[in-house]
């Protein structure tokens, strides 16, 4: 099962190379090549039923708002019950937890190919199931990071095990809507949600391919009360992590639901279809992608924190200028911009949390980290569409955008502040080179 476990403190630093071998490292590990393969197909899928779903709501109701809605209640369950489900990933084995997540969502799109392909689906149903795929995600999301580090062993190449995992979420993102544009486009939603189900196969099969020393779940001398009440403690008082999740929270709230909006301007601003709608989405993906590949190259963690505010002034400025576009080719280049800022930022602080955080509060952290992403964007949604339906989509984006870039330039402000709280954890790690330590006691003696 790839190498054997190190101690997470005994990572030293690498040293420099010349190529980029180092960039797939973490494929080394089997558990990881086997998630990578599966999940590469299952995504693919998803991304699918994303783009399906949203045109299915537009189709039937031909309502900005609608869509906020149906997005709100899909995302809604995680934010509430995100904590809590970090409670118990911290508790139970997370390999089991993502087996039966998996199997829940596969049943979730098998049932909205069956309505569908049968032509008795409502907005209602779509709600429904909405919210069920909710459910299934506070438990997902929390479980498949805190599972990382088990998959991938060594604390050096978890990093890079972020990166790809990007990657390969963005390779589907760019895939996805196209082939879910095609295929709405020759037939109906329906097909997709098929596609969608019957490629969750995949990702079940890889899981129970894996062999997993599970690590030693410690016995809770506590409750859940108290272990949320632990969490959320470690969270709000720890000024990396806190800092970094409020500016994510602000990206997610107003700057992520733009895709929620997309079917209006695929149909009324720029006056296209489905197909326009996966060029779109398509375009986003190809941003995201170009991003999560140049962070596959990264040989360490250090000076990824620069690029979260970068990342989220470049997010909000791309939506800006997208709000402004009527053309099929600049809306699309913005939004390879929009797609690059986005997940940048989201690929930097989920590998910065990840390699701060300390193991026996993984889950919950990560709850907290699910909470920020999908959490505040079902509010975001709500207020997406209401903002459209009132002011149009392309003043929305605008709008958004913009505290995008207001919450960028307050996290510059205070950039200094947080990496005085991150240093001492990297140096614990063996990020920071010794040399630079004792060169650095030496300018604070004189």
């Amino acid at each position: 099962m790839g190498n054997p476990p190190q101690e997470i403190g005994a990572a030293g630093p690498t040293p420099p190379r010349h190529d980029f071998s180092h960039a797939w490292r973490a494929l080394r590990h089997r558990n990881f090549r086997l998630f990578f393969g599966g999940q590469s197909i299952s995504l693919i899928g998803t991304w699918m039923t994303r783009i399906a779903t949203a045109w299915l709501v537009y189709r039937l109701t031909k309502s900005a708002l609608m869509l906020g809605f149906v997005s709100f209640a899909g995302q809604i369950p995680t934010f509430l019950l995100a904590p809590f489900a970090g409670v118990l990933v911290d508790r139970l084995n997370r390999r089991t937890v993502l087996i039966w997540t998996q199997t829940l969502a596969m049943v979730q799109s098998l049932a909205l190919a069956a309505l569908t392909l049968s032509n008795v689906i409502t907005i209602h149903e779509i709600l429904a199931l909405s919210a069920f795929q909710g459910l299934i995600n506070a438990f997902d999301m929390p479980g498949r990071q805190a599972f990382m580090v088990q998959m991938v062993e060594e604390r050096n190449d978890l990093s890079n095990a972020i990166a790809i995992n990007s990657s390969m979420v963005n390779l589907a993102r760019l895939l996805g809507p196209s082939l879910a544009g095609i295929v709405i486009a020759a037939t109906s939603e329906g097909w997709c949600f098929l596609i969608d189900g019957l490629s969750y196969i995949a990702v079940i099969t890889s899981l129970l391919m894996m062999r997993v020393h599970r690590a030693a779940v410690k016995q809770a001398v506590s409750s859940m009360t108290e272990q949320l009440r632990e969490g959320w403690a470690y969270v709000s008082t720890f000024i990396p992590v806190r800092a970094i999740l409020l500016l994510f929270a602000l990206v997610s709230l107003m700057g992520i639901p733009y895709m929620v909006l997309m079917p209006i301007f695929a149909a009324q601003v720029l006056h296209g279809g489905p197909h326009t709608l996966g060029f779109l989405m398509g375009a986003a993906g190809v941003g995201a992608l170009i991003s999560a590949l140049s962070l596959v190259v990264r040989e360490s963690v250090r000076g990824l924190l620069k690029m979260v505010p970068i990342s989220a002034a470049a997010f909000g400025a791309g939506l800006i200028a997208f709000g402004f576009s009527r053309v099929d080719w600049l809306s699309m280049t913005l939004l390879v911009v929009v797609g690059f800022g986005m997940m940048q930022g989201l690929t930097a602080s989920n590998t910065i949390i990840q390699t701060l955080v300390h193991e026996d509060m993984r889950g919950r952290v990560m709850s907290y980290y699910t909470a920020a992403f999908v959490g505040m964007a079902p509010f975001g949604s709500l207020l997406a569409g209401g903002l459209a339906h009132w002011i149009g989509a392309p003043r929305t984006v605008m709008l958004t955008g913009s505290c995008c870039i207001v919450g960028a330039a307050l996290f510059s402000a205070r950039i200094q502040r947080i990496r005085a709280h991150m240093r001492p954890v990297y140096i614990e790690l063996g990020i920071v080179p010794s040399e630079e330590i004792e060169r650095v006691e030496e300018q604070a003696g004189n």
